[in-house]
């Protein structure tokens, strides 16, 4: 199901979904008519975005947050026309598992977009790259982040995306094995605990990456 009070986008979107084989029941313009018809048939997955009438403040970040609590089978995409760290930090605490936060400018790389679509229906997460930057630059003052070196940043950074390891090794065309090895370092030196979850991995990196 989508939510975006752009008709434009609302129809491309649609179009898109559709011509990739994915079913679109509904497509809304309004967070209260996303959470009716999510209500009467809850879908796999919703899209929905931020800024939503009447105010055009937070009202999809509240119908995300709903839904997640609601319905926390359904996964969520969020879209936000800029970067609003507070409203990542929201979505994504205390459970970082079926959901996604992404730059709207990140629908038109549309390989991109179906890929955090997958990841999310898959149950994992997707997340911008543009936030996990922005939330790294906001804590290098920090002693554990400042002892990493710049490959073990880099396979931070994609972890916190929502990339598996096979994922990272690709992204960054290193081995399998490296990417194991920079991990175990990595959260070593950010002193977080050796979990065998891979969402429960990321959800330690973001907590990190905000505190």
């Amino acid at each position: 199901m989508l939510a975006e009070d752009s008709t434009l986008l609302r129809e491309g979107l649609v179009r898109l979904l559709t011509e990739e084989g994915h079913e679109v029941p509904a497509a809304v313009g309004d967070a209260v008519a996303l959470l009716r018809e999510v209500e009467a048939q809850p879908p796999d997955l919703v899209v929905v975005d931020i800024r939503m009438p009447p105010t055009h403040t937070d009202e999809g970040l509240r119908a995300a947050l709903e839904i997640r609590t609601r319905w926390p089978g359904v996964g969520v995409l969020v879209l936000s026309q800029h970067m609003e760290r507070n409203y990542a930090a929201q979505l994504l605490m205390p459970n970082a598992e079926r959901v996604g936060y992404l730059l709207k400018d990140r629908v038109a790389q549309v390989e991109e977009f179906l890929d955090a679509l997958e990841r999310i229906q898959a149950g994992g997460a997707a997340i911008d790259p543009e936030v996990v930057r922005q939330l790294v630059i906001r804590t290098t003052h920090s002693d554990p982040l400042a002892r990493l070196t710049p490959r073990e940043r880099s396979v931070l950074e994609t972890l916190a995306q929502g990339h598996t390891n096979a994922g990272i090794s690709e992204k960054l065309c290193v081995s399998m094995s490296t990417v194991e090895k920079n991990l175990n370092t990595i959260f070593d030196k950010l002193e977080l605990p050796h979990t065998t979850g891979y969402n429960r991995r990321i959800l330690a990196v973001l907590r990190y990456l905000e505190s």
